[in-house]
């Protein structure tokens, strides 16, 4: 069998290599980097308390949301960071709306439902705090959870409004 012939040009040169990665130093001090850390340690905090606990029913959901709520946040705290958003099919291109829409939509509205799904099974077990209860109760993992919860909602409302004040003042990127 006879081999090809050679080719008449040289293969195309290889892609220029992306410029290195570094840490997006202005973001992180930003009120939305301060806020996307307080995000992160508030929605951990909720979501390990829960998960190290014994929860049933309603509860589900709530470790749900506060599981999924932390991994996007990290996602985009990750891709901010590093200045990487470009990235992103069709979000990266409008990256100041995909955050306002994560903060207020997902974020707000799931948190302050896991909120609310914590404070009700906070409710229902306290007869715990009566005096001389010695059972084991899961109580106070419900209300830690819960304060957690709602201190993850109120960052998520105070991101979501910066990144819609910042959207109307016309900037296109956090």
């Amino acid at each position: 069998m006879a081999l090809p012939p050679p080719p008449s040009s040289p293969p195309p040169p290889c892609p220029q290599s992306r410029e290195t990665l570094s840490l997006n130093r202005p973001f992180l001090r930003s009120l939305l980097g301060v806020l996307r850390i307080g995000q992160l340690l508030t929605g951990a905090v909720c979501w390990v308390t829960l998960a190290a606990h014994k929860y049933e029913g309603a509860t589900y959901f709530a470790v749900f949301a506060a599981v999924l709520l932390w991994l996007l946040t990290l996602a985009l705290f990750g891709l901010s960071l590093l200045g990487r958003w470009s990235l992103v099919p069709v979000l990266g291109t409008r990256w100041l709306m995909t955050n306002l829409m994560h903060d207020l939509l997902l974020g707000v509205i799931l948190s302050a439902a896991a909120a609310g799904i914590l404070s009700q099974k906070a409710q229902s077990f306290s007869y715990c705090n009566l005096p001389g209860y010695i059972l084991s109760c899961s109580y106070k993992a419900y209300l830690t959870a819960a304060v957690f919860a709602g201190i993850t909602a109120f960052f998520y409302l105070i991101s979501g409004l910066h990144c819609l004040v910042r959207h109307f003042q016309g900037h296109q990127d956090i």
